[in-house]
């Protein structure tokens, strides 16, 4: 599946890098010593443009994915303090069973990663 999304993906870029050299007239000149550049040159100028602005986006949703992952993290982790704060006020008396649960935790917790 992912691999499909990729060569569609890909696909569609190399989609929108054609229609943005051979189709689309633009409104973007580019001037050089005071002449408007025209000619095959100006259409890789703009593909290569349009690559560059394509790979930048493509960089940053990449880099956005993980801040957000990471935020969501913290969020998520803040809310579980929360909930066991709120728990530990709530049911004072649970707390003697909690410390025993939390060592024998502890303890399968070793011993799983001693058997990897």
């Amino acid at each position: 599946m992912t691999r499909k999304l990729a060569l569609l993906l890909a696909f569609v870029m190399l989609a929108i890098v054609a229609w943005g050299v051979f189709f689309e007239a633009g409104s973007t000149s580019i001037i050089i010593n005071g002449h408007e550049l025209a000619g095959p040159f100006n259409g890789a100028i703009g593909a290569s443009g349009l690559i560059i602005s394509l790979i930048a986006l493509f960089c940053a949703a990449i880099f956005l994915l993980f801040v957000f992952a990471g935020i969501g993290i913290f969020i998520l982790g803040g809310f579980i303090v929360a909930g066991l704060i709120l728990a530990g006020l709530s049911f004072p008396f649970l707390l003697v069973f909690l410390f025993p649960l939390a060592i024998v935790w502890g303890f399968i917790a070793l011993t799983r990663k001693a058997g990897k």
